[in-house]
């Protein structure tokens, strides 16, 4: 019997679901969340949101791509 997670929950799953070995899908899983927790802070422009600049811009979408890709 397999867990069904919740939708928020889909992309830590199957992160969790594509490494065989245990311990590194944990590593995975708590760098990903890493990742999503420290992107906002890392933005080195002052005066422009971060939200413009093209780089942003390239890593949001993908993020979406792997999001959708996942669930």
């Amino acid at each position: 019997v397999h867990i069904q997670p919740e939708w928020y929950f889909l992309f830590a799953y199957a992160i969790l679901r594509c490494i065989p070995n245990k311990l590194g899908g944990v590593i995975a899983l708590v760098s990903s969340i890493l990742i999503l927790y420290f992107l906002p802070l890392s933005s080195s422009a002052k005066n422009i949101p971060s939200s413009f600049t093209p780089l942003y811009q390239v890593i949001y979408w993908v993020l979406v791509a792997v999001f959708m890709i996942l669930t």
